[in-house]
């Protein structure tokens, strides 16, 4: 298999994924009491976009709650199908969360901007996942979905 074709990188394939893309993990999301963090506000917008979003804090152990949706604390924990892992970890934090992610077999993994991790996508994308790296979900999606 060409692991490297589910590294997407073009226009057309970032609008095809979020155009398939509903349920949403969001792995480092912050609570509503960190609501000026972009791990609190980008599943906020994409959750008033129309997207089910799934709270996986990595802190916050008394959060039960986030945004309405309870909280979980492992990917695999999530009951049903997760079109895509939305992560807000520093580079360097993703490797231990890979077996997570892996065994919850979601269609993508997307690292938001300033995380970009190549070992960790190549591992995800010989899983047969399609990875996003080192971009703001919120901003692609403005930029691409508006112009339909």
């Amino acid at each position: 298999m060409d692991w490297q074709k589910n590294i997407l990188t073009t226009d057309d394939e970032l609008r095809e994924l979020l155009n398939n893309t509903k349920r949403i993990a969001v792995l480092g999301i912050k609570p509503e009491s960190r609501s000026d963090r972009p791990a609190y506000y980008v599943p906020k917008y994409m959750a008033d976009a129309g997207a089910e979003i799934l709270p996986v804090p990595v802190y916050y152990p008394d959060v039960t709650e986030i945004m309405g949706k309870p909280v979980y604390r492992r990917l695999v924990d999530i009951p049903g199908k997760i079109d895509m892992v939305n992560v807000f970890r520093l580079s360097k934090d993703i490797p231990p969360h890979l077996d997570d992610i892996i065994a919850s077999k979601p269609d993508s993994v997307w690292f938001q901007q300033g995380i970009r991790n190549d070992d960790a996508a190549e591992t995800l994308a010989k899983a047969g996942i399609k990875v996003v790296q080192d971009s703001c979900l919120l901003v692609v999606h403005r930029v691409l979905m508006r112009q339909h």
